[in-house]
């Protein structure tokens, strides 16, 4: 095998989030708007902070309704995984260890990736390391619990902000630009706007 352990993004790269953004925003413009509002914001925090916080934080540079935030996290349990991500992510476990490094607090975080429907036994947090990606804290944490190193691992961004993150670390990056992101600034080894490749480089 060509890597010893793959790393997921949670949010973004297995799960369609903006779909839910967009639904409680109103609109797809302004959902995605404020859904890379709330990116700028937790890939720029640096020190953990509460995560609802920045999310309503990034809703209200926005000029939106604080009731919106509230409504989003009553609504995290409606959060789809893309079409094939949890066949991928199955997949993926019978041949090498799998992780998920996620920008979520613990309890948002548990809850999404429950809506994989498959358990992935390593969910790393930035509540937990007590950084946002992408402090190389989370990536670093993320494998010492795999027992691996990055140099060795792939790591699967949905956001461009965990593209350069984990390249600085020493990962191969594989970006999963769904959506059609503009690109970041550091380039990855592999983009695709489907997971299904993945299978093909572990």
């Amino acid at each position: 095998m060509a890597y010893a352990a793959v790393v997921f993004d949670l949010l973004t790269a297995l799960l369609d989030s903006w779909s839910l953004w967009d639904d409680v925003a109103g609109s797809a413009e302004l959902g995605r708007r404020w859904r890379r509002r709330y990116l700028d914001l937790t890939y720029g925090a640096g020190r953990y902070r509460p995560y609802r916080a920045l999310v309503r934080e990034a809703g209200h540079a926005l000029g939106l309704d604080e009731s919106l935030a509230d409504e989003l996290f009553d609504r995290w349990v409606e959060l789809e995984p893309w079409p094939e991500a949890p066949q991928v992510v199955e997949a993926a476990m019978r041949r090498l260890p799998v992780g998920i490094a996620t920008n979520c607090s613990v309890d948002l975080a548990v809850g999404a990736a429950a809506r994989l429907g498959v358990s992935v036994p390593v969910l790393v947090t930035a509540e937990e390391v007590g950084w946002y990606k992408p402090s190389p804290r989370m990536y670093l944490e993320v494998c010492r619990r795999l027992g691996t190193e990055p140099h060795a691992s792939l790591f699967v961004a949905g956001s461009p902000g965990d593209v350069g993150g984990a390249a600085a670390v020493g990962f191969d990056v594989y970006w999963h630009n769904r959506i059609g992101l503009p690109p970041p600034s550091v380039e990855p080894a592999y983009a695709f706007d489907s997971l299904n490749p993945v299978l093909d480089l572990i």
